[in-house]
């Protein structure tokens, strides 16, 4: 392992995950394949402000240190991969590979989240879900489903653990890139639906609208021209409406056909 030295060994200590004993922080080290000189940061990184507020440091400091670091991290990354990209693309790049959904990935696949320290009632089921969800999409859903952003905050409190411990930027690229892998790369970055849903329309001269019936059915329609094409349904109203966008593409060309085609400037 890297890092090293002595330390109080908070990490023998067992947490909580809702109601349920949350495994050994130590775990932890083996998975970074890190040791740490200060064992209280890792027990500060994977403790929510729900846990016990009275006794322990949240994560929220070492998230906002991760975040700094992680982006500038990226950005050196994808600008040495790609000399010729232009700052446009960078950015989405960049975006692409630190948002909630990406991170929360990684927190599920390496097993943070069975670290985290909390006491929300139904945070347990929501992580779940997320994880059985990703199966069907299996490098990012591009907004078709809610990732909870707890997994995204502990994998950037990670990060600023390690790099608050190590003193070292390369450490953690050393650690974290391993872990952050498929980075995602222009081959491989989807267009956002609802993107792609507008840019299709103003091609072709069209009108589109959403038709909100979210209080009625939690659902969301898109009509093109006055005409059905799409559907989305969802727990949030922003998914479904993603949603929607992506079941209107999948559909435009059958439901639309005679609107195949790009007007052309005259």
């Amino acid at each position: 392992m890297e890092g090293g030295g002595d330390g109080v060994d908070l990490l023998k200590q067992e947490g909580r995950v809702g109601e349920s004993t949350a495994a050994s922080l130590d775990g932890m080290e083996a998975i970074l394949n890190y040791e740490f000189r200060d064992k209280r940061l890792l027990e500060e990184a994977f403790t929510d402000a729900s846990y016990s507020p009275e006794n322990c440091s949240s994560f929220e400091r070492l998230e906002y240190v991760g975040d700094s670091v992680l982006n500038f991290l990226i950005t050196r990354e994808q600008y040495f991969s790609n000399p010729n990209l232009s700052p446009g693309s960078l950015t989405r790049l960049r975006a692409a590979n630190v948002d909630t959904e990406k991170l929360a990935r990684v927190a599920i696949t390496h097993g943070f989240h069975r670290y985290l320290r909390h006491n929300k009632a139904d945070l347990d089921q929501k992580i779940e879900e997320f994880s059985k969800n990703i199966e069907e999409y299996p490098l990012h859903s591009n907004g078709m489903i809610k990732a909870p952003k707890i997994l995204a905050d502990i994998v950037e409190s990670c990060i600023g653990a390690v790099f608050t411990d190590s003193n070292s930027i390369d450490t953690v690229w050393t650690i974290f890139k391993g872990l952050m892998e498929p980075l995602i790369t222009l081959k491989t970055m989807k267009r956002h639906p609802m993107t792609e849903l507008t840019e299709m329309c103003q091609k072709r001269n069209l009108k589109w609208e959403f038709v909100d019936l979210w209080e009625e059915r939690k659902e969301i329609h898109v009509l093109i021209d006055k005409q059905l094409v799409g559907k989305g349904s969802y727990g949030k109203k922003l998914i479904a409406q993603n949603r929607a966008a992506k079941d209107a593409l999948d559909n435009f060309h059958t439901i639309l056909g005679q609107f195949n085609e790009p007007c052309q400037p005259m």
